[in-house]
């Protein structure tokens, strides 16, 4: 596999609100991207606009993912939002999709994780907080093996195969001078 690049969103285009619509609205993605409540909040799609984009770029530093030059995934983080587990001044909430499924499985979750947390670094900010779906596996043994900790357990969090799920939060502090290594 060649190695992902990533580049900031800085202007929203029609061809990066498609593939955001695309993943937003993608079976296989929705129960890992955002809570649910009941079974119909499954079925509901989205479509990103280049307003909403733009909206969204207010409070999020956004990135891309590339890999062998196709858009297939992107990253963010927002400071100090008001749903930490834990609010603490200069925390980086993030978020991440790999939305094409040829990109899935293949280590750039990983690879993405740690660029987005060198631009955190480099922001200044010393704490990394996140929010995984109890069910989410792999997500969770990517962040552990990237020095994540859990932090808390937000019980029927979200609904997904007939029940509901906790929301596991999970944090990464920096200290001292340099970012540490996983």
């Amino acid at each position: 596999m060649s190695s992902p690049t990533f580049e900031r969103l800085t202007l929203p285009t029609r061809e990066v609100a498609e593939a955001f619509s695309r993943w937003e609205s993608d079976p296989a993605l929705i129960p890992l991207m955002r809570p649910n409540r009941c079974e119909a909040d499954l079925t509901q799609r989205s479509v990103v606009t280049l307003e909403e984009l733009s909206a969204r770029m207010r409070d999020h530093a956004m990135f891309l993912i590339f890999l062998e030059g196709r858009l297939v995934g992107e990253m963010n983080y927002m400071v100090d939002p008001d749903h930490l587990f834990h609010a603490e001044p200069g925390t980086a909430w993030v978020g991440i999709t790999v939305g094409e499924a040829l990109a899935r499985g293949r280590g750039l979750g990983t690879q993405a994780m740690r660029y987005l947390e060198d631009q955190i670094w480099a922001a200044g900010l010393t704490r990394i907080e996140l929010g995984v779906f109890s069910f989410n596996a792999p997500a969770i043994h990517t962040y552990r093996k990237l020095g994540y900790t859990e932090i808390g357990r937000i019980p029927d969090f979200t609904y997904w195969q007939g029940r509901m799920w906790e929301d596991i939060r999970m944090e990464k502090r920096f200290t001292g001078s340099a970012k540490p290594l996983p």
